[in-house]
């Protein structure tokens, strides 16, 4: 074929995928900021990518979602590239074409479709317990520079309360125009973050490690009995405590698995010689926990109430209503609300905003 510039073959390249996407080829996998077309790569896309004609890839497809949670490197492919030197099972970014990105396909079965829900064992805890052992030995002079003004290395208190400023200062306050009033109608005081940032400080400073920080079920590719963590677009810099209570929640793991977890994390990091982690690993980690339960109230909230169909109807927002007292049961504690409406209420809350807003698709 004709010798065609850098930017000519992405281009190119660029046309033909999203002809093929908008066709309806392919496998399609939504997630919360993605959605994921799984194609598989014809002869003249292979030549101007320079990969392998004929192979199954994931072509992936940034969606126009609510900010809710921090993205500190702009390019999942930077984080991607040192990834994956060290953890080798982790799909590779091939090429960076726009907003959209190709990346290599790993088969398996996502543990979502697996295992959606309940206990998940022994065997994938102790796989679970090995990943984040080995990203937390990714030599952080390999990855991207953090943003300016990030906290320096160890500051762990520093690193909290820059998560929770992000959510105070990018999720809460720009979203109140629109949502104000319903966080209001369904408990959450306007002053949460604050009062949540000045009852949490004073933790034990722990050497920063590489975070993946959205290890969930869907985010879990299961083959052979070994896992896959894939899509680090969302990785940090900063306390490795906070990339395990992440897990724990978003796992939707019970008590007595929570504890055989973090018991099982401890063992892995101190048997890849990075015991440090652990120093006030009870305490502190109870405070990254409770984090996560009060700053998810707002990206719950929101996706509940944009869900919501330009019809919907009443089981429609008894599902929402059921997700927002969830999230409220959650953040009771961490926020320490005193007065958290019934469901009855949060459906009175939905439905009026709904009356009064265009929703959109979370």
């Amino acid at each position: 074929m004709p010798r065609l510039s850098h930017v000519a073959r992405r281009a190119l390249a660029h046309r033909l995928l999203e002809s093929r996407r908008l066709r309806g080829r392919g496998e399609v996998l939504t997630g919360h900021h993605n959605t994921n077309y799984v194609l598989r790569v014809g002869l003249l896309p292979a030549l101007l990518l320079g990969v392998m004609p004929f192979v199954r890839f994931k072509y992936r497809v940034p969606l126009d979602r609510v900010e809710v949670v921090p993205r500190i490197w702009p390019r999942e492919a930077d984080v991607l590239e040192v990834v994956c030197r060290h953890l080798r099972e982790v799909p590779r970014c091939l090429a960076v074409l726009g907003d959209r990105s190709v990346h290599t396909y790993r088969r398996g079965e996502a543990l979502s479709e697996r295992n959606p829900d309940g206990a998940v064992g022994e065997k994938l805890m102790r796989e679970f317990a090995a990943f984040f052992a080995r990203t937390a030995r990714v030599p952080v002079e390999e990855l991207p520079p953090p943003p300016d003004h990030w906290p320096a290395d160890g500051d762990s208190d520093g690193f909290l309360h820059w998560l929770v400023d992000f959510t105070e200062t990018r999720v809460h306050q720009p979203n109140r125009e629109r949502f104000g009033d319903l966080f209001a109608a369904v408990g959450i005081p306007e002053d949460a973050m604050t009062r949540f940032k000045e009852n949490h400080h004073g933790l034990t400073t722990r050497p920063f490690t590489l975070l993946h920080t959205d290890v969930h079920r869907a985010n879990v590719v299961v083959r052979r009995g070994c896992i896959t963590v894939i899509d680090w677009e969302l990785a940090l810099w900063g306390d490795p405590l906070h990339d395990l209570a992440t897990h724990l929640v978003r796992m939707r793991y019970g008590k007595a698995e929570q504890d055989r977890m973090t018991e099982l994390w401890a063992q892995a990091v101190r048997k890849a010689d990075r015991g440090e982690l652990t120093a006030g690993l009870h305490r502190d980690l109870e405070t990254y926990l409770a984090f996560e339960y009060a700053q998810s109230v707002f990206p719950d909230v929101m996706r509940a109430a944009l869900a919501l169909p330009a019809d919907a109807d009443e089981p429609h927002f008894r599902a929402a209503a059921q997700q927002v007292s969830r999230a409220m049961g959650r953040a009771r504690e961490p926020l320490r609300l005193v007065d958290v409406p019934d469901v009855e209420q949060i459906v009175e809350a939905l439905r009026k905003w709904h009356s009064m807003s265009a929703p959109t698709a979370a």
